[in-house]
């Protein structure tokens, strides 16, 4: 029994070695890369030699052992012929990470007073299909759906959008700010601290394209708008 419990440790400390060996050589050809997105994880993947590289963004790289060899794409594991998107699911998990650490206070949030769920959208105050999901949020509130908004103004930082978003983001109610401009309303213009440039750039980093970009609670992205009814039904199915 004692010789079996010290070959157990010697095998698990000579794992230990090679994996910090491998954490090593891989940030060490991403440093020689100039990657400057910080790694939040290095781990293993079902494949002999390939390791998952985690990005504090929540999206994902994949590494050779010695670091020489990188890539981005789709890991797609088949089992019994039923195909599961491994990249997909360490994304989301990531993503979900990065969003929670986001405070409550930087977003616009339309809450129901007894939420079963959430999603998070990056919107667009000129974007028609953004006016229109804002028109069933009362509805997806009723339905248990909390909508935390973040700002993505497609054309850019210099768009009228963006300086409309910033007064949203200054209002006193930001709520009703965000409610008038959804409607071509004027809204008065303000200027404060706010996090519309840093929502609009990590927007960018999470892969965000367009207008409405939904993500639901399991970090999940739905691109692009959704009945109230039908989208309740899929943030309720992906709490988690």
């Amino acid at each position: 029994m004692r010789l079996r419990y010290g070959v157990t440790c010697l095998l698990a400390l000579w794992g230990s070695h090679v994996m910090a060996d491998t954490q090593t050589a891989i940030t060490q050809g991403l440093a020689k890369l100039k990657f400057d997105v910080p790694v939040s994880a290095i781990s293993e993947t079902p494949v002999d030699g390939l390791y998952q590289v985690q990005l504090e963004t929540g999206r994902v790289l994949y590494a050779t052992a010695d670091g020489k060899y990188f890539m981005q794409g789709t890991l797609i594991e088949v089992n019994d012929g039923q195909p599961r998107n491994l990249t997909s699911v360490a994304e989301a998990s990531g993503i979900a990470q990065v969003l929670d650490r986001v405070d409550a206070s930087d977003m616009v949030v339309f809450a129901p007073e007894e939420p079963k769920t959430h999603i998070t959208v990056f919107t667009d105050v000129d974007c028609g299909y953004c006016r229109k999901l804002h028109s069933e949020v009362e509805q997806l509130n009723n339905l248990g759906i909390e909508v935390r908004y973040m700002a993505f103004p497609r054309g850019g930082m210099q768009s009228p959008a963006a300086q409309v978003m910033q007064s949203v983001w200054c209002a006193d109610n930001r709520q009703q700010a965000m409610t008038s401009a959804k409607q071509g309303k004027t809204v008065e213009e303000k200027t404060c601290a706010n996090p519309v440039a840093q929502e609009y750039e990590l927007g960018k980093q999470l892969g965000v394209q367009g207008t409405p970009a939904i993500f639901l609670a399991n970090g999940v992205m739905i691109p692009g708008y959704q009945p109230a009814q039908q989208l309740a039904t899929i943030a309720l199915a992906n709490k988690e």
